[in-house]
């Protein structure tokens, strides 16, 4: 099969999907890594070791909620099957245990909280392509965590589009998923003490 890859989305959401559905995904060899986002591939680079420092922190976070619960915190690549057209690998996700039948061999379907980890390959496409998917999709909350800046944006799904909200007192905690609470200040200070202020590059 012969298929198009993008290693960016174009500068306005087109409004059809593209030709791509889950069948060309799946078909796909397992190098290099891509998600199929409405309809159309696109490349995931090799990240930046602080990109996979934040997403370890963030996974372990969840993954504590997770075994408290009983629901499921995975980090990428964990293939999340979104719709037909769209098979995304988000960089963290949780399920709670009220929606464990979602997950199969893979996700079937929208995780309660989905996080991105930002970098400057992938900034747009998580905040443009991804984040209406998202939305769409139903889940329920979603994280756009930039390394860069040190600062967390919080968006909650209201009728299926997402709103920001403002953590309070410089705690998150979270109004979509039971049990999901983060001291910001407290995450940074511990990705500084640890990995200091690497280059955030790809």
């Amino acid at each position: 099969m012969s298929v198009t890859l993008f290693d960016q989305p174009p500068p306005t959401v087109p409004r059809e999907p593209g030709p791509y559905r889950r069948a060309d995904h799946a078909a796909l060899p397992d190098d290099p890594r891509c998600e199929l986002i409405h309809g159309r591939f696109y490349l995931s680079p090799s990240p930046s070791s602080l990109h996979q420092f934040v997403v370890g922190r963030i996974w372990r976070l969840l993954d504590d909620l997770a075994e408290a619960t009983g629901g499921l915190a995975l980090p990428a690549p964990s293939d999340v099957r979104l719709a037909d057209h769209t098979v995304a690998q988000p960089d963290v996700l949780y399920v709670s245990p009220e929606r464990r039948d979602i997950v199969q061999a893979w996700i079937e379907g929208a995780p309660d909280l989905v996080v991105e980890v930002l970098s400057p390959s992938t900034a747009r496409m998580d905040r443009l392509l991804k984040l209406n998917r998202y939305a769409e999709a139903g889940v329920r909350e979603y994280w756009l965590v930039d390394p860069a800046t040190r600062t967390i944006e919080f968006l909650v799904n209201d009728d299926d589009h997402f709103v920001v909200h403002v953590p309070d007192g410089g705690t998150w905690t979270s109004p979509a998923v039971r049990g999901a609470e983060l001291g910001i200040d407290r995450f940074w200070d511990a990705v500084e003490r640890r990995i200091g202020s690497s280059e955030v590059t790809d």
